[in-house]
Parts: C-alpha cells; sequence; structure tokens
C-alpha cells in the first residue's frame, strides 16, 4: 500500500469519477486506474463497484476511507511539522471564520499574530458555520471560528465555546417597542416581512428556530443572502432581520432593537478535527485568540452584546 494510491483512491471516492479524480491529482486518467486496481490487488478486494459508468464504494471500499483520509491528513500534518521546525519553508495556517467573527473578532487576532509572526502565511475562509465545519473536516482548515449548533458539534471536531453574543433586530423604521424597556419581543416579528440568511448560515436556522419557539412561521420578503446582501436589503427597506449586533455598527442607516429576554443568543467556539494534531502555527494562533478574548474582556472591548465563556 502506498501513500499515492490511498490519494488516489480517496479522490476517486469524493467525486465517483476516474477522469475527474486523475485531473484533481494531475495524472492520467490511465495512470490513476492502474494505481487504483493495485492497491485492491494489494488489499485482496475490490474498492468500487463500476456499473453503467456509475462509481460507488464498496464495503471494503467503505472502511477504508476514513482511514486512508485519517493517514493522509496524519502525513500532510507531520510534513508541515518537520518543515516548519527545520525551516524549509514558511509555516501556514488555514483560519475559517463566519462573516460577523470574520469582520469582528479576526481581524485584531490576525494581527497580533501577525505581529509576532510575520513569516507564517495566512489564509482565511469565510463562510457559514455549516460549510466552515465541512471545511474542517475534509482537511481544508486549521482552524474556525464557528457558532455552536444546538444539538452539538460533529463528533469529529473539537469545539471549545469562547463567547457568547446576543443577536437584535436591525430594521430602517422604528419598530414597536415596550415602553419601558426598548426591547422587542421575537413574537412581535408575526407580522414582520423578514429578510432570511441562505441555506449553511447558522444565522438562518437561528431566526427560524426563535420564530417558531414563539409560535409563528417568519414571513420571507427575501431568502438566501449573504451578510452584506442582508443588510443591504434591510437598509432598502424590505424587511427586517435577526443579526449580531456588531455588525449593524458601522451601518447608520440601520436601527438596532434589542430583544427582550431571553432573546436570541449564540455560542462562538474556536474548532478543530479531533483526529488531527495541530501544527506550531495552528497552535499559536489558538493561542493568540484566546490571550485576546481575555486582554477584550479585562479592557472592556467586548462588543455590546457579547460575553465571555
Amino acid at each position: 500500500m502506498q501513500l499515492h494510491q490511498l490519494k488516489y483512491f480517496v479522490a476517486v471516492a469524493e467525486v465517483r469519477h476516474f477522469t475527474q479524480a486523475a485531473d484533481i491529482v494531475g495524472i492520467t486518467q490511465p495512470s490513476l486506474s492502474k494505481q487504483v486496481h493495485a492497491l485492491e490487488d494489494g488489499l485482496g478486494a475490490p474498492l468500487f463497484e463500476r456499473v453503467r459508468g456509475n462509481i460507488t464504494l464498496t464495503a471494503a471500499g467503505e472502511v477504508l476511507l476514513p482511514l486512508a483520509k485519517r493517514i493522509l491528513a496524519d502525513v500532510d500534518t507531520a510534513t508541515r511539522e518537520v518543515q516548519e521546525l527545520v525551516g524549509l519553508r514558511r509555516g501556514r495556517v488555514r483560519l475559517g471564520a463566519t462573516p460577523s467573527l470574520a469582520t469582528s473578532l479576526a481581524p485584531p487576532v490576525l494581527r497580533r499574530f501577525r505581529d509576532a509572526h510575520p513569516t507564517i502565511d495566512l489564509r482565511v475562509e469565510e463562510s457559514g458555520s455549516q460549510d466552515l465545519v465541512r471545511g474542517l473536516l475534509r482537511g481544508d482548515l486549521d482552524l474556525a471560528l464557528i457558532i455552536m449548533p444546538a444539538q452539538g458539534t460533529d463528533p469529529g471536531l473539537r469545539a471549545d465555546p469562547i463567547l457568547r453574543e446576543s443577536l437584535v433586530v436591525a430594521s430602517v423604521e422604528e419598530l414597536s417597542v415596550t415602553p419601558e424597556t426598548g426591547q422587542l419581543r421575537v413574537a412581535d416579528l408575526r407580522d414582520q416581512p423578514m429578510v432570511m440568511f441562505r441555506e449553511g448560515y447558522d444565522l438562518r436556522d437561528a431566526t427560524l428556530q426563535a420564530c417558531r419557539e414563539a409560535g409563528f412561521e417568519p414571513t420571507i420578503a427575501v431568502d438566501g443572502g449573504e451578510m452584506d446582501a442582508v443588510l443591504s436589503f434591510v437598509e432598502a427597506g424590505l424587511g427586517v432581520a435577526l443579526v449580531p449586533g456588531i455588525v449593524v455598527a458601522r451601518r447608520p442607516g440601520v436601527r438596532v432593537t434589542r430583544l427582550a429576554p431571553p432573546g436570541v443568543r449564540r455560542t462562538i467556539a474556536v474548532a478543530r478535527r479531533r483526529d488531527v494534531v495541530p501544527t506550531h502555527a495552528g497552535r499559536e494562533l489558538r493561542r493568540i485568540l484566546l490571550d485576546y478574548v481575555r486582554d477584550a474582556t479585562t479592557g472592556g472591548d467586548l462588543p455590546p452584546g457579547v460575553e465571555p465563556l
């Protein structure tokens, strides 16, 4: 069993197509097929069923796939660790963050990291938590700032809660609130048209869950936006949206209305794959992140509605 054979096997298993897999790994299709056959011969079992152009995993293939991914991830980690230590090339760390965290928490943390380690290659991916989790599990990210789902994170991840934030209602019109508190109940949004985030955003799930717990299905005016688009739609008067308070701090055209207790709160966590040993760069970025949260808490610099855990 050769490492390159496992790499070719995983590529075919992921795209279920030999020609596309060959393009991904950068070899010819006949060479890839030959190596996969050699792997099958060495294992003494077929790994793929090939019927009328459809490629599916056999039982042996299903068993091998997670093991092969783990082996390749460990080899990649070992290579990067050694290269970082002996200085063969610059280190690398890949951070994922949700849109609200990419524009609020990530910048000062990355600045601290860059000041301390100017030769480390920083790569950032901005996406919804569900997409970031998939990126971590695929090995495309080293760390990610995600929102903890109510049902818990994937067992393949280690997610450490670091902050809790409250959502607010963003609108262009002044909303009817309780005079004594200046707050709004989620149930008061029953007749409000709402701007909804796209599938894959945890904010979409949080909004739908909050409305349903208040006894109604939201009236969706615009569906499927990213963070900037949602705020722009709100500014255009198309509807209201539940968003983190920090993202509207620099949007003067958007009104902010706080929700009455218990409100809608989210837990922010830093996550990584459980079965992969973090690189030196990954561990250092995580340490700097936690130091920043501690310092911001002590100095009272956390955004409104955000509290440490």
